[in-house]
């Protein structure tokens, strides 16, 4: 089955917590403190599978969570990081964030890329000695995880794209053309989903033509099934528009033609200037022609006149082709040979998180205050950090927790926003009377 767009949820590992721990050795007093720090949580890392095509792999298992660390041992022994884990998708996968829909990677002619981070382990109780504060009981709690949903949205790596109606020939072109077996049958939308196909013009020279189903008029609106597939039009850097020439279904090739551009244009604009090829196929069906005398069948007859003169008005060459005989597919390999040298880049998507968070900062001080009756609800990403990182059952480390609220400015936005003497503020379910 062929899968195209998946949902999925991530997890990177938490951060293994810092330990409490004090050398004890016969022969050895007062040791000190030696709680080591914990592992770091592991990573959700996506790589490129080539062998791939499809996102069947997330029709059934839709949530990948990566291991915790270790926590922190005795005599100053860090806890071990655990693995990362690893997400195999095919070439041209966007991964996009799913509440935005704004991309956060294409994994197009990458190496693998970090979706979400493991949480750092928590510092063990050695590391807050002091002169003053020779045997502190208190360490951090690691920190957690990265964990948020995304899209996978798969735009297939394709140099050349097949486009036109459905049952004009499209399937037959890519099976002549190269080692790609699609259905092929004599009925619309014989093709239910993109087909890839390797073309081999010598030992040195490739291309990779794709097969792109169920375009019709209103394919842009959801009609037939190019709303689905669409998308792998994006990628091509020349499209081949095959037509019924022969007129066989009693429409227009022209026509044809231009409610397809069309509907290319209301998806993407960008797709209105991207080179296209026509190629005139079915031309057996026509009895005029002689295919056994000529390379050229359009020579043949000035029946064609009108439709070359439209297809020159759009900046686009004919090649009169029979997919059922096999005639003219050399003379369209050889045109699209010719103008491949001069093709415009295949389109790799830039991010657009990196860019937001580069001006406002991941690591920003920001806090929200809210008030329900008696109660101020104090929340931001870096306190709930700052929270899991406390042992409020040690009296150093409330103290600790203190100070850092003071240097934030916290304590001072409290009185900003009404507190008062006796108001209970909750942090992150701490709870904990106001004292100005």
């Amino acid at each position: 089955m062929f899968l195209d767009k998946a949902e999925i949820y991530i997890k990177a590992g938490n951060g293994g917590n810092g330990r409490v721990s004090f050398h004890r050795e016969k022969y050895v007093p007062k040791g000190g403190p030696d709680g080591g720090d914990g592992g770091r949580g592991g990573d959700v890392v996506f790589k490129i599978d080539e062998g791939k095509n499809t996102l069947t792999d997330f029709k059934y298992r839709r949530s990948f969570t990566a291991e915790n660390g270790e926590d922190g041992k005795t005599s100053k022994m860090f806890g071990k990081s655990a693995e990362h884990i690893y997400i195999s998708v095919p070439p041209g996968t966007l991964i996009k964030d799913a509440a935005s829909g704004r991309i956060i990677k294409d994994m197009s002619g990458c190496g693998e890329f970090v979706a979400a981070k493991g949480g750092k382990g928590g510092w063990g109780n050695r590391h807050f000695a002091t002169p003053s504060r020779q045997a502190p009981n208190f360490a951090k709690n690691g920190l957690p995880g990265e964990e948020k949903k995304i899209i996978l949205e798969l735009k297939m790596l394709a140099d050349v794209g097949l486009i036109g109606y459905p049952n004009v020939g499209k399937s037959s072109v890519l099976s002549i053309v190269s080692m790609a077996r699609p259905k092929i049958a004599n009925y619309h939308f014989t093709t239910l989903s993109p087909n890839l196909g390797v073309v081999n013009v010598d030992d040195d020279f490739g291309f990779v033509m794709a097969d792109i189903p169920g375009l019709i008029e209103g394919a842009s609106e959801g009609l037939g099934l190019g709303h689905d597939f669409l998308r792998h039009v994006e990628r091509c850097r020349l499209l081949v528009h095959i037509v019924d020439i022969s007129a066989s279904e009693g429409r227009e090739p022209a026509e044809d033609i231009e409610n397809i551009n069309r509907e290319l244009a209301k998806f993407s604009p960008e797709l209105t200037d991207r080179p296209q090829i026509i190629a005139a196929n079915k031309i057996d069906l026509i009895d005029s022609i002689d295919l056994n005398n000529s390379n050229d069948a359009g020579a043949q007859t000035s029946e064609f006149k009108d439709f070359e003169e439209y297809a020159e008005r759009l900046g686009c060459e004919v090649v009169y082709i029979s997919a059922a005989t096999g005639f003219g597919i050399d003379k369209l390999i050889e045109k699209i040979v010719e103008i491949y040298p001069a093709l415009p880049p295949m389109k790799i998507y830039e991010s657009e998180i990196i860019e937001e968070e580069a001006e406002t900062g991941r690591d920003n001080r920001e806090i929200n205050i809210t008030k329900e009756k008696d109660t101020y609800t104090v929340s931001g990403e870096w306190l709930f950090k700052v929270v899991n990182s406390v042992n409020f059952a040690d009296r150093e480390s409330v103290m600790y927790f203190q100070r850092v609220l003071n240097r934030a400015g916290v304590i001072d936005k409290l009185r900003e926003a009404g507190a008062a003497d006796g108001d209970t503020v909750n942090i992150y379910e701490v709870e904990f009377d106001f004292i100005d």
